[in-house]
C-alpha cells in the first residue's frame, strides 16, 4: 500500500458542554469535557448508551454546535463541517446509484478535481482497502464488510486531518469485524490521520487505541483517560496477551460502574394468584 502522509491533526477540547433539543425538551448531553489529542493518535471513546459519545463526535465533525467551551483542530476553532474532518458511520451512506469507484471519488468531484486524477486516487484507495477489481460494483452488490471498506476509502481519499468513526463495524459479524479492525490499523499506520473512534465494544477499543476515553452516563464527561501501552503493530495474538486482558478488565469495570448506576427500576413482582378451591 502507498498512502500519502496527511496533515497534522492536533485536537484541543476545552470544558465543552453540548445541549440537545429545544425549549422545555432541551437537555445537556455532554458536560465539562476536556482532552487533547496529538497528531496521528488513535483514540477510542467508550461509555454506556446515551452518554453523549456520538454527540461529542458530531461536535468534532462540526454538525453539533458547542454550548459552552471550545473545540479546535490544529489551533483553528471548529464551527462547521470541513473536508479536513471526515466521518464514518455504522450504516454505510454510499450512493446506491454510483459504483464503488464513483462513490469514493465523489467528494473529489465536488471539489472540482479532474476525472482522471480523482479516479486514479480512488482506485489507489480501493486497492489499499482490498477492493481492487470491485471498482465497478454497486453498493447492493457488496457485502456489509465491503461496503464499509468503500466508506473508509471514501473518507481517506479526502486526506482528512481527523477521521471520526461512529461504531463503524458495529453491524458486522465477528470475523468480518476483526478483519476490518486489522485493515483499519494497516491503513492508519501508513496515513496516520488522528482518529476518534466511538465503540461499545471493550475488546475493540483496547485492540485499536493508543488511548481510551471512558465517559460517564448522561450528562457525559470523561471519567477516565487510559493509555494503551500494547506494542504495535497489533495482531490477533494481541487479544490473548496479559496486557490486553488487564486493560480489558479495567475498562469493563469502569463502564459497568456507569451502567449499573443507570439500571432501570425493576418492576414489582405481580401478586400471586389466589388458589380457587371448589
Amino acid at each position: 500500500m502507498s498512502v500519502e502522509r496527511l496533515r497534522p491533526g492536533r485536537i484541543a477540547v476545552r470544558d465543552v458542554a453540548l445541549q440537545l433539543g429545544h425549549g422545555k425538551q432541551a437537555f445537556e448531553a455532554v458536560t465539562a469535557v476536556s482532552f487533547d489529542a496529538e497528531p496521528g493518535q488513535f483514540i477510542c471513546v467508550l461509555g454506556p448508551s446515551g452518554c453523549g459519545k456520538s454527540t461529542l463526535l458530531g461536535a468534532l465533525a462540526g454538525f453539533v454546535a458547542v454550548t459552552r467551551g471550545s473545540i479546535s483542530l490544529d489551533g483553528v476553532a471548529i464551527r462547521g463541517p470541513s473536508v479536513e474532518r471526515c466521518m464514518v458511520f455504522q450504516q454505510h451512506t454510499l450512493l446506491p446509484w454510483r459504483n464503488a469507484l464513483d462513490n469514493v471519488s465523489f467528494g473529489l468531484k465536488m471539489r472540482g478535481v479532474a476525472r482522471p486524477l480523482r479516479h486514479a486516487q480512488a482506485r489507489e484507495l480501493l486497492r489499499n482497502v482490498g477492493l481492487a477489481g470491485f471498482e465497478r460494483h454497486y453498493p447492493a452488490q457488496l457485502s456489509g464488510g465491503m461496503q464499509q471498506r468503500v466508506e473508509l476509502a471514501r473518507a481517506l481519499v479526502q486526506r482528512p486531518s481527523l477521521l471520526l468513526m461512529d461504531e463503524p463495524f458495529g453491524a458486522l459479524d465477528a470475523q468480518t469485524r476483526l478483519d476490518m479492525q486489522e485493515l483499519l490499523l494497516e491503513v492508519w499506520a501508513l496515513a496516520r490521520p488522528t482518529i476518534l473512534f466511538v465503540t461499545h465494544d471493550v475488546d475493540e477499543a483496547v485492540f485499536l487505541a493508543d488511548r481510551i476515553l471512558v465517559m460517564s452516563r448522561q450528562p457525559g464527561h470523561i471519567k477516565a483517560d487510559i493509555e494503551v501501552s500494547l506494542a504495535r503493530p497489533r495482531s490477533i495474538d494481541s487479544l490473548t496477551s496479559s496486557g490486553f486482558v488487564q486493560l480489558r478488565r479495567r475498562c469493563i469495570e469502569l463502564v459497568r460502574e456507569e451502567t449499573s448506576g443507570a439500571r432501570l427500576i425493576q418492576p414489582k413482582p405481580a401478586p400471586a394468584l389466589r388458589s380457587i378451591s371448589g
